[in-house]
């Protein structure tokens, strides 16, 4: 196989250069970190979980007319998706009190908020992805005003098509955390479309009954199960193979 060239490596992924023009390679890592990389170590399988679970998700969303940087899964653990110009701004939907917004303001864990609440974090580990308002973000040219109005409408239409998904299958989305980024269509047009992906990695997922946390947190907070928690939410979408993380990591060295 030919020897690829790496352009980017975070926490969770690796950005090669795809075989076409303008497309990359996302490869899911099984590394995982916490509080941007203070804390690290190893979920096994979770780049195989992340990649299907992303998959499953980013393509409902392209089917309801949401434009997303995804083209096609290639193998187990990696994406064929356009290459796009990261918007430096994180946009996190907030449906249920949790984690730091929760301490930040010193509201009980798991109080339903009276509405969803958006909020953005400009996007540098070095900073610790710092809370910032739409006036950070237009001042500083992170993002244009109308390039925040686009992917706020995209935001809003997600959060209600994620919420229904997963309380279809009896998970309440607390909150989740989404990237964008610029894309130039073939008549020279820039536009944005969601980008990096959506996973129990950037997704806090519990229990519709029990509140029970099945995603990374499960990791930060050191409660175990973490694998087994990832494993559940694809069981739960429907994508995890009857013979589990078993099938699916024999299909990934097969096609490795």
């Amino acid at each position: 196989m030919a020897k690829r060239t790496k352009l980017y490596e975070g926490k969770a992924k690796v950005l090669f250069q795809g075989s076409e023009p303008g497309t990359v390679v996302q490869y899911f890592k099984d590394d995982a970190t916490a509080f941007n990389a203070k804390k690290k170590g190893t979920i096994n399988g979770k780049g195989v979980l992340n990649n299907i679970i992303s998959e499953f998700i980013m393509l409902r969303l392209q089917e309801m007319g949401i434009p997303t940087h995804f083209i096609k899964r290639m193998n187990m653990r990696e994406q064929l998706c356009h290459q796009v110009d990261i918007i430096p701004v994180e946009v996190i939907v907030r449906n249920v009190a949790a984690g730091s917004m929760a301490k930040r303001l010193g509201i009980p864990e798991g109080t339903n908020l009276p509405r969803s609440i958006v909020e953005f974090c400009y996007k540098s580990d070095e900073l610790d992805d710092p809370l910032i308002s739409e006036e950070h973000a237009v001042a500083f040219g992170w993002a244009s005003p109308q390039e925040i109005d686009d992917f706020m409408a995209m935001t809003l239409r997600i959060n209600d098509y994620l919420s229904g998904l997963f309380m279809g299958i009896g998970i309440r989305l607390v909150d989740f955390k989404l990237e964008f980024g610029r894309i130039e269509d073939e008549n020279g047009d820039v536009r944005v479309v969601l980008a990096d992906e959506i996973s129990p990695d950037n997704c806090r997922l519990w229990d519709a009954k029990t509140n029970e946390k099945m995603d990374k947190d499960r990791f930060r907070r050191d409660m175990g199960g973490v694998e087994e928690a990832y494993q559940e939410v694809a069981r739960r979408l429907g994508i995890l193979p009857e013979g589990g993380m078993a099938e699916l990591e024999e299909s990934d060295s097969e096609e490795s």
